[in-house]
This record gives structure tokens, C-alpha cells and sequence, in this order.
């Protein structure tokens, strides 16, 4: 464990700026509009087309991403979990196209369809591919903004779809960038007028420590069986703070030892900083989220309070220790464990030319490129434990952030939409490398290593430890937008995957603006 610290914390200090590039003012910075919608679904069940007892309605909640394209077209991605009925662990990734457009006043039209991949209950979602028109009314009021929409939740695979009521609310986010083409440059700031974003990112390694009713599911020998072993999970943070001690953060798990793969969470929530030295403070977190897979069945809807300690060693990176109670709101078969773990935390300032809270001056950008990528993925042959091998389609969403202009690492979540095994899904993280563009500046080469987390769809991939490495190559349409074909090879140590796989998909690039004190 001590030599994956070690490593990460070497890539990711991998980056290296070249000299000043001229004035922050001669930099060419967009403002980008974007909106996260959150929205709550009831689905009825397919209650009368299984032998096995299933609760009659399913609580789905949403949180995509939407990103405008012109005044009324709008694009962008997004998770659903479920949070209550019995179906705890059913999650979906997927991407949505909408259109939005005033009727009258604040009053708004609003439509899209969203599609993507994933699932719980094999037997409702086979494949697991998914796909969910939407119509309704918006209503919009400065920054406030709520609707009503008329669905069809169509797991199209299977047999679990249901025309629903569903209501939203949305929260606008600006996010101040450059294009891509300026990424990894660094630029003098003379005016200091725009307030930056303060975020850290972590990757953290927790340890779950089961008890009460914690059970296992149906798939293990006897069935239901308690848990009462170690849980090793693996897990990403994003955490924004609205004031200097106070912060709202997204959390996502997943498990690769102690159970059969297939085990995740979400969690959003609020966290509070005492500050005890200038490298030093302590902080109490609470999320509430989704979380199931591979344990006794239950409705997903889980609450995480947290504390710990962090310790900022640059001024970029940190440590942290922590520890919490991860519980499900079930009832006396609901799964509960005491947790303790540590975080490499990445400490950021973003988007703006002085400190948010302090008002201090920022003397100097730097630009760090970013690419936004999704695609569709296929393995050919998956192995699987008590169905037949076979071939899979995965939907995937990926972020490769640039260390310098040759490196970077990437992250990914892939769910499974067709090949029989709908609920499987996995996130990886990975080193790589790219080439200089060439014939005319369209074509460029890469290759990638990754390592990670899957299960799910009873795919064999063991306790769920993947590795995948990759090499493709890019056709840039222009400076950020790109389309992209790859082919590599992924198995599990512990499994018997061992799967060759085809990519292709759509990236787009752009310049985050990181300031420097």
C-alpha cells in the first residue's frame, strides 16, 4: 500500500509548466453556463412477471450534469440510483440531449432523452441498457429553477419499464475555462477582479468493519449469510467550499475485496473544518446517498456521517485519516458498518484571479487541460459465473486530466447496456501517454494503463480487481473537439476475465485556470 501512495502521489506531481506565455489578459477565457439537475422517479414494478417477491415500487433519484449548446439545445450526462423498494445497488451512467425554451414569461419547455446502462436485479434489466424520454414544464426565477416532467423509464433489455411522474429542481454552476489548445501554459496576472473556486479532489482507501444484520445476498452459499469480515473500498471525492471552513462534496465507492464484485455507493453532502495550525485541521462530515449490491436486499437510500484529520503537506497535496458509520435506512436487515480509512487529497483553486474568501491576488495561471470523453465500449467474450460467456457493450464516461503536455491520468465509470449482464460496471484509474499531432495536426497516437474496480451482471471478475491497458488514435476535428478508436486487453487477477475490447468515442478538451498565489 505504502509503494501505490508512492506512485500516486509521484504521477500526479508530474507536471511541469513552461516559461510564462504572456498576460492572463491575452488569454482567451469562456464562461460556460452549466446546470446539475436533481430529480426523484417512482417506478412501478414488474411485480406479476417474477417468481420471487419484489417490493411494488421502486424511489430513483438523478443527478446530471447539463451543459448548453446554444440557447435552447442542451447536452450532457448523468447517474440514477435507487433509493427505496428492494432494489438497492441499481445504479445507471448515461448521457442526455434535451431542449429547453421559454413558453411564457419564466415559464419553460422542457424535453430530452436520456441514455445509458446499468441495472440491480438481473433478471428485470437483462442487458441493462436504459433509455428515458422525458416532456414537462420548467419554471425559472433568477437562480432558482424547478419542473415537472411526464417519463418512460425503459430498461429496454428487460422487462422493467414504466411511464412515471418525476420532479426536478436545478442549480446553476459557472465554470470559467480556455481552450485546449492554451493548455499547460502559465500567464502573469495583472487584474485581479474574478473570485476563483476552492475544491479538493481525493482518492481514498476505506476499510468497512460489518455489523448488526449485515447480510449477504442471494448469491453466496448459504444464502443471506452474515457479514462479518473486512470490506476493502476504494473511493473518489470532490468536495467545493462555500465559505473558508464549510464544503458540499459528491462521494463514490467501490468495493474490491470481501465480498463477490458489485458492491457501490454515492453519497452528497456537507462538511465543516476546524482549523487547529496551517497545515493541520479537523473536520465532520454527513452524506446521504445510494448503496447495495451484492448484499441482503433493501431500498439503497444509506447515510454516512464522517470526521477526521487532514494534514496538507505541499501546498497542493495532503493526507487524511477518517473514520465514520456507513448505514442503510432499512430497518433490522439493513447493511451497517463502522468505517476507518485514508485519503491523498489534491488541493485546488480554479476559474478566478484572486482567493474567494480572502480576496488575496493571484500572481500567476496556469493552464492544466482537461478532456472530456465518452464511448462506448466492447468486450468480446466476458467470462461470467453460472451464465454462459459472452460479449458485452458498456457505455463509458472518462476524465483524463494533463501532468505536462506528453502525460496524464485518466478516470473512468463503464456500465454495462447490452450482453446479458445489466448491472455490471467498473472505475478505473490509469496513467498516459500521447503523442505530437501529425498529417496536418489531425492525427495523434496514445496509450494507456489502468487499474481498478468491477462487478456486477455475474461477471467473473472475482472480489473485483481489474486491469486494463489500451492504445488508439485521435482525429481532432479542431482544437478540442476529437473522435477517438482504441483496442486493449482487460482481466482480473483474482477472476477469470480476460477480455479483449474495442473503443470508440467523442472527446472534448478544454484549459482549467489554476491560480497561484
Amino acid at each position: 500500500m505504502k509503494k501505490v501512495i508512492l506512485l500516486i502521489i509521484t504521477i500526479i506531481s508530474f507536471q511541469a509548466f513552461s516559461q510564462t506565455n504572456g498576460s492572463f489578459s491575452s488569454l482567451k477565457v469562456k464562461e460556460l453556463n452549466n446546470k446539475i439537475r436533481l430529480n426523484y422517479i417512482l417506478i412501478e414494478q414488474p411485480t406479476d412477471q417474477v417468481s420471487y417477491g419484489l417490493e411494488p415500487k421502486m424511489g430513483f433519484f438523478g443527478l446530471n450534469y447539463l451543459i448548453p449548446l446554444n440557447d435552447w439545445l442542451y447536452t450532457g450526462a448523468g447517474f440514477h440510483g435507487a433509493l427505496t423498494g428492494d432494489q438497492g445497488g441499481l445504479f445507471t451512467l448515461g448521457v442526455t440531449l434535451g431542449v429547453n425554451t421559454p413558453i411564457y414569461k419564466n415559464l419553460y419547455f422542457d424535453a430530452n432523452v436520456h441514455f445509458g446502462g446499468g441495472g440491480g436485479y438481473r433478471s428485470l434489466v437483462n442487458g441493462g441498457g436504459i433509455i428515458y424520454p422525458n416532456i414537462g414544464l420548467q419554471y425559472k426565477k433568477n437562480d432558482f429553477s424547478f419542473g415537472v416532467q411526464y417519463g418512460y423509464m425503459n430498461f429496454f433489455t428487460g422487462i422493467q419499464k414504466d411511464s412515471n411522474i418525476s420532479f426536478f429542481v436545478e442549480i446553476p454552476t459557472t465554470l470559467r475555462v480556455a481552450s485546449y489548445e492554451d493548455a499547460n501554459k502559465s500567464f502573469t496576472v495583472s487584474n485581479n477582479s474574478k473570485p476563483a473556486v476552492k475544491s479538493v479532489q481525493q482518492i481514498t482507501f476505506d476499510y468497512f468493519f460489518p455489523r448488526g444484520n449485515s447480510r449477504t445476498d442471494a448469491s453466496t452459499t448459504p444464502i443471506y449469510k452474515p457479514i462479518d469480515h473486512t470490506l476493502s473500498v476504494l473511493g473518489f471525492e470532490y468536495q467545493r467550499y462555500l465559505t473558508p471552513t464549510t464544503f458540499i462534496y459528491a462521494h463514490v465507492d467501490a468495493m474490491y475485496s470481501g465480498l463477490t464484485a458489485g458492491f457501490m455507493d454515492v453519497f452528497f453532502g456537507a462538511g465543516k473544518n476546524l482549523k487547529l495550525t496551517n497545515r493541520i485541521n479537523l473536520f465532520g462530515k454527513l452524506g446521504i446517498g445510494a448503496a447495495g449490491g451484492r448484499i441482503f436486499p433493501e431500498g439503497g437510500l444509506t447515510v454516512y456521517p464522517n470526521v477526521g484529520a487532514d494534514i496538507r503537506i505541499t501546498d497542493r497535496f495532503g493526507l487524511s485519516g477518517h473514520a465514520g458509520y456507513h448505514k442503510s435506512i432499512k430497518g433490522i436487515a439493513s447493511f451497517e458498518a463502522y468505517t476507518a480509512g485514508f485519503s491523498i487529497k489534491y488541493y485546488g483553486l480554479s476559474g478566478g484571479t484572486k482567493d474567494p474568501f480572502t480576496g488575496e491576488a493571484v500572481t500567476e495561471i496556469n493552464t492544466q487541460g482537461l478532456r472530456i470523453n465518452v464511448e462506448n465500449q466492447t468486450y468480446f467474450d466476458v467470462a461470467k459465473f453460472g451464465i454462459p460467456a459472452s460479449d458485452l457493450q458498456l457505455i463509458a464516461l472518462k476524465v483524463q486530466y494533463d501532468l505536462n503536455k506528453r502525460f496524464y491520468i485518466a478516470g473512468e465509470a463503464s456500465f454495462a447496456y447490452e450482453g446479458k449482464s445489466g448491472g455490471y460496471a467498473h472505475g478505473i484509474f490509469g496513467l498516459g501517454i500521447k503523442s505530437n499531432k501529425f498529417l496536418n495536426d489531425k492525427v495523434s497516437l496514445f496509450a494507456e494503463a489502468a487499474a481498478g474496480v468491477a462487478g456486477g451482471g455475474r461477471v467473473d471478475s472475482g472480489e473485483g480487481v481489474l486491469i486494463r491497458p489500451t492504445a488508439g488514435i485521435n482525429y481532432h476535428v479542431n482544437n478540442d473537439l476529437s473522435f477517438h478508436a482504441s483496442g486493449g486487453q482487460m482481466w482480473s487477477p483474482f477472476g477469470n476475465v480476460n477480455s479483449s475490447n474495442i473503443n470508440i468515442g467523442l472527446t472534448y478538451g478544454f484549459s482549467i485556470l489554476n491560480a497561484k498565489k
